[in-house]
């Protein structure tokens, strides 16, 4: 049923805030047909906490929790951080249901499967006749995993089936996640992994005065390119990749007196490693920076000619969005998830067959051949993600809000 108010009331759950969702949930909130409420199973990410990717305390300089009514569930159980095992809530069916037995809610939309909390919310939906509407980052990465794990695997999707009455791809390759595993029958609506694209490029635009302050911060000298890597700094993430590609680089135009930078936004284990690698190779241009709030990071894209996501295993990459949005051409691998949607090879940038370092730095030359061309490809990219925004996300929801409430209008 509807809420007096007439609008469709759903209800979200979610591990705990995240700083990306952040931002669309107050989005989703201005709908005046929608009533949302956010359901949250844990709260450490607004009381800080160390990530284990970034191996530093951090406590995100962006709201988490305004504009948008929100709730922290009952815990059962709560380490701090994110598995299967945590956040593990207590109440949800309760909360789902109310005091005369009837559905609270007309939908519950679930990020992710592979929880406690999540299947328990799912389960709970079902039991009250809730429709479930179901995203993940999810997408086909399993060719290294056993054929038992695939089996395993095949044989959970078989019974989470009939439990979901649509799904919520981020993009291309969830999409053919979800069409492999829950069959091409469900109903999909395409949700897309966006983030907040004003706020990157005004921030981006904002940091052009403060430009010539940041060099001098990094000892990066005046009219010389810079490559930009920001992300944890994880094997995964296959930074000593864009090591060996920019030394490869370095070499190829060795006496040209070309001269880029590498500037290292991140922290994590493989630190102390790249820095090694570095000075065996004698490259004295490398810049690492630590970890940066999202605040900051508009002004190394700013400062960046390209940035560069070699990751193996990358499900998305929304900080390839963010790099788009602040008008900085990209270079993705062919493992990153967000590749086929954002990026046409020439035009906003590159992809490249992940660990191919020759590739990658062919890539790099090309972009960098001029500062015309990384400019025209920066432009490129921030009108290409202008398409790929929160304004997409909410007519997503809202079809697939029409289609399993039958009380919306699309």
């Amino acid at each position: 049923m509807l809420t007096t108010s007439g609008k469709v009331r759903l209800a979200y759950v979610v591990s705990h805030p995240i700083q990306y969702q952040a931002p669309l949930l107050r989005r989703i909130a201005q709908e005046p047909d929608i009533d949302l409420t956010v359901l949250f199973g844990s709260d450490f990410s607004v009381r800080g906490y160390k990530d284990e990717g970034f191996g530093v305390e951090v406590e995100w300089d962006t709201p988490l929790l305004e504009g948008y009514r929100y709730e922290f569930l009952p815990k059962l159980r709560d380490t701090g951080g994110v598995s299967p095992l945590s956040p593990i809530s207590r109440g949800i069916y309760r909360r789902l249901r109310n005091a005369d037995g009837s559905p609270a809610f007309d939908a519950l939309w679930v990020h992710g499967y592979a929880s406690i909390n999540a299947l328990q919310a799912i389960l709970a939906a079902n039991a009250l006749g809730i429709p479930v509407l179901l995203r993940a980052e999810s997408w086909l990465a399993d060719r290294s995993r056993s054929p038992l794990k695939l089996l395993a695997k095949s044989l959970f999707f078989s019974d989470l089936r009939p439990l979901i009455a649509a799904t919520l791809p981020i993009g291309t390759a969830n999409a053919r996640y979800w069409r492999h595993y829950l069959g091409h029958a469900m109903p999909q609506f395409l949700m897309p992994y966006a983030v907040d694209n004003a706020f990157f490029a005004r921030r981006a635009q904002e940091a052009v005065a403060g430009e010539e302050q940041l060099r001098s911060e990094l000892g990066i000298e005046t009219g010389h390119p810079v490559i930009l890597f920001a992300s944890k700094l994880q094997q995964r993430k296959h930074c000593d990749h864009l090591v060996e590609a920019y030394a490869a680089l370095l070499r190829d135009h060795d006496s040209s007196g070309y001269k880029p930078y590498l500037v290292i936004v991140g922290d994590g284990e493989e630190r102390a490693n790249l820095e090694a690698r570095c000075r065996d190779l004698g490259l004295t241009n490398v810049r690492f920076a630590g970890f940066q709030n999202q605040s900051v990071l508009p002004r190394y894209f700013h400062l960046a000619d390209v940035f560069v996501l070699p990751s193996r295993h990358e499900p998305w990459g929304l900080i390839v969005n963010e790099a788009m949005a602040a008008s900085c051409p990209v270079i993705v691998s062919s493992d990153v998830g967000s590749g086929p949607d954002l990026v046409t090879n020439g035009v906003e940038g590159y992809s490249y067959p992940v660990g191919d370092i020759l590739a990658l730095t062919a890539a790099l030359s090309r972009v960098l051949a001029s500062p015309e061309t990384a400019a025209a490809m920066g432009k490129a990219a921030q009108r290409s993600i202008a398409g790929w925004s929160f304004e997409e996300d909410v007519q997503g929801l809202r079809h697939a809000l029409a289609y399993t409430t039958r009380k919306l209008r699309a």
